[in-house]
């Protein structure tokens, strides 16, 4: 049990990636205190770690409301005694295939807005409890635009670059005070609900993930357990002198795909 007695506090858990990483810490030991905007979402992730023998509460929690998260922080500490791992999934609300040079410049701005804003409050909030306990582990996610030329991705590449630079500097300040921040950046889970509904609403997605697996060393996407089991590591002691790094779990993504933007004509 490398997570046991340890307390996680996970926002956007009712997303499938958020769930999944839920699950992986709870499966570890964990206590895990799940967050969302609608409860019944968490509450049923909550329902399901508890009956596999974990331990989960459930509640909601606005990710860009500082009093909102500043309340709950405290709430669970509390009641568990520490604050020992934050991890924040929510929504970016991203638009994409869409040519830059066609894009509005909030439907751009947007989801650099979103990641910056939550990111901020809710890592620097846990920051505050971690530095005066002298421990804890902040997590965060991104994807492969964050380390290469990626089209048609609007603003998420940006609000990916934005999100790993903002971890290693939070690490470099909090770093003397024993809290390690460190980013994972995943290639794009095919069993994530996000790409279970692209595939079941675009003719084209089945062709264009063979293209992204092809793009990859390892010829595959990561599936969300390997994404969950990474997060476990690196929130455990196993991990202790990882900090101020972002983690690639990309399978070994290799180029910019430009097959997607061949043949597409500007208006």
């Amino acid at each position: 049990m490398l997570l046991q007695n340890k307390n996680a506090v996970i926002y956007g858990a009712g997303g499938s990636l958020g769930g999944a990483i839920a699950k992986a810490l709870a499966a570890a030991g964990a206590q895990v205190f799940l967050t969302g905007l609608h409860l019944e979402n968490v509450q049923q992730l909550a329902n399901e770690i508890r009956a596999a023998g974990g331990r989960a509460e459930a509640a909601v929690v606005d990710a860009l409301d500082e009093k909102a998260i500043e309340v709950h922080l405290q709430q669970v500490k509390q009641k568990a005694g520490t604050v020992d791992i934050s991890y924040n999934a929510i929504d970016l609300k991203p638009k994409q295939n869409i040519p830059l040079v066609e894009m509005e410049l909030a439907d751009f701005l947007r989801p650099v807005n979103i990641a910056m804003h939550t990111q901020f409050l809710t890592a620097t909030a846990a920051g505050r409890i971690m530095m005066a306990q002298g421990s804890g582990v902040i997590l965060s996610l991104t994807a492969t635009p964050a380390g290469i030329g990626y089209p048609l991705v609007g603003g998420f590449g940006p609000a990916c670059c934005a999100m790993e630079s903002f971890s290693r500097d939070l690490a470099s300040e909090l770093g003397p005070h024993g809290v390690r921040v460190v980013n994972m950046r995943s290639g794009g889970s095919p069993d994530s609900r996000v790409f279970a509904e692209a595939i079941a609403s675009v003719p084209e997605a089945p062709e264009f993930l063979v293209k992204m697996q092809a793009d990859t060393m390892l010829k595959k996407l990561p599936p969300m357990a390997h994404i969950a089991n990474t997060a476990v590591f690196l929130a455990s002691d196993l991990a202790g002198s990882i900090t101020g790094v972002t983690i690639d779990i990309t399978c070994g993504t290799t180029n910019a795909l430009n097959y997607k933007v061949a043949n597409i004509p500007l208006k």
